[in-house]
């Protein structure tokens, strides 16, 4: 007889020692982040002490979203007895803190065993590298075009989101008070922040192109007790340090433990512009009105029609009743085998950054590639102005934010060896040559092969870049163990 192996327990998530945005969320109407540098490292670590009490757990998170499904519910006040009307948001606040390995140096905090080279690195020395950035110089001396603020060391980065600005604003006066900003002795200095608001109406949860967001992020083994259909859940330890999955959890201080690492890119979006190559190059399908066959060009480009739809699911017409299921628009596979482009191109965004069976298929797991993201648009609407002249005029964009715990298995990986590689997908079920993401593709050649269904082989060449970086940084978030124990010190 065989003998039993033991089961060896795994460590259990404690939700009330990691940071909230990680898992879960912080539930968010607006959201602000507030770039710093540290000006006196043994008065912010005592002034530390005073801020932890704000910092949210994803335990304090799920009870927020609790108290807003029971406030949609009905059992809020006005609502649900006779009024109807719908509720006005509950006010509620999220605080979390990241530190950049430039950041923990300045605090004299070892953070060797982070075991990242991009963490270490720093985003501006790696947007050259690996992002394809365009800027100046090669090597240490690269710099990116990007905004001013963020050519700058970054120290850390404090996140608050709310329900409305008021809200943000005060908690972000209170944190300045704690860290003695305007006083004569500040232990922070901003070097800037970003805002982000989620679109109005039945526009939230769509980016600015006007494609559903935030459809395919990771189901947690352990945490998330019901997910959807789609892709399997994978291992907690992909998204939090110091769990199974995570590839160096055997050689981690225990500071790190229940921590994340955060990626932020500023990402300014060109969507006149946009919107007026998809109606240029529309296609050419038979029974489609132009602006149908415009709109499948598009939802060619990104995989997706607008209403989140996905097009191996829902190829050539958008299914809006398909696209606000979860429980069905993200259960596909892109099954290349069985239809190579003629479902969705090879290069469509969303095929790029989880090619799913493309690499399945060929017995590569995707797992340790995933990554959690948390997002919020920037921006006013397209005015009537920009849609006339085709052109942008305001700054609009996206936040982009993600977790992982690993950069370089993570976002860094997904970015240059997926995004940027025209020849990624690989393997005998890609007879065309792919191209780059047309959204998030950087490199010299702009195009991609399978827009049209019908001839795979065309190449669409892409005249211009609708994603423009202009700015971002690697961040570590600690647990609020970590926080408390070994980055604050007692007074």
């Amino acid at each position: 007889m065989a003998t039993q192996q033991p089961i060896i327990p795994q460590p259990v998530l404690k939700l009330d020692n990691i940071q909230g945005d990680i898992l879960s969320g912080l539930p968010k109407k607006t959201e602000t982040l507030y770039f710093f540098q540290i000006t006196d490292a043994q008065k912010f670590r005592r002034d530390l002490v005073n801020f932890i009490p704000l910092v949210k757990s994803v335990a304090e998170v799920l009870k927020d979203r609790e108290d807003i499904d029971k406030h949609k519910n009905g059992h809020g006040h006005g609502y649900g007895h006779g009024h109807n009307v719908r509720p006005h948001l509950i006010p509620i606040v999220g605080v979390n803190i990241s530190f950049s390995h430039v950041g923990f140096k300045k605090l004299n905090i070892d953070d060797s065993k982070l075991h990242d080279t991009a963490f270490f690195k720093g985003q501006r020395l790696d947007a050259g590298e690996n992002l394809g950035d365009k800027g100046t110089g090669t090597g240490e001396s690269f710099v990116p075009d990007w905004d001013e603020p963020f050519k700058q060391d970054l120290h850390g980065v404090i996140i608050v989101t709310g329900d409305c600005h008021a809200t943000v604003d005060k908690t972000l006066h209170n944190i300045e008070h704690i860290f003695g900003v305007g006083s004569n002795a500040p232990s922070i200095v901003e070097i800037t922040s970003v805002r982000g608001d989620a679109r109005p109406g039945k526009l939230s949860a769509h980016e600015h192109f006007g494609y559903l967001d935030g459809v395919s992020n990771p189901a947690i083994i352990g945490f998330d007790t019901n997910p959807p259909p789609g892709p399997a859940p994978i291992r907690p330890g992909v998204i939090v340090v110091g769990h199974d999955g995570d590839p160096n959890v055997k050689d981690r201080d225990d500071w790190m433990i229940d921590g994340s690492f955060f990626v932020f890119r500023y990402l300014f979006q060109k969507v006149p512009e946009f919107d007026d190559f998809v109606d240029r190059n529309k296609l050419n399908m038979p029974g489609l009105t132009e602006k149908e066959n415009a709109d499948l060009l598009g939802a060619r480009l990104v995989g997706r029609w607008k209403s989140g739809a996905p097009l191996d699911l829902s190829p050539f017409k958008d299914d809006p009743k398909l696209g606000a299921d979860p429980q069905r628009n993200n259960n596909f596979h892109f099954s290349a085998e069985l239809n190579f482009q003629k479902l969705c191109p090879f290069a469509a965004h969303v095929r790029k950054t989880l090619p799913r069976a493309d690499l399945e298929s060929l017995g590569f797991s995707t797992e340790r590639n995933r990554i959690m993201r948390r997002g919020i648009q920037f921006g006013p609407e397209v005015t009537k102005k920009e849609k006339a002249d085709k052109k942008t005029y305001h700054g609009r964009g996206l936040v982009f934010a993600c977790y992982q715990s690993s950069i370089t298995n993570g976002f860094q990986f997904i970015q240059h060896s997926w995004v940027n590689n025209p020849t990624f997908p690989f393997g005998e079920t890609t007879p065309e040559v792919p191209g780059i993401d047309p959204l998030l593709g950087r490199g010299p050649e702009r195009k991609l092969s399978g827009v049209d269904p019908n001839d795979p082989s065309f190449e669409l060449i892409l005249d211009d870049e609708w994603v423009i970086p202009r700015g971002g940084e690697y961040f570590f978030s600690p647990s609020l163990k970590g926080l408390t124990e070994t980055i604050a010190l007692a007074a």
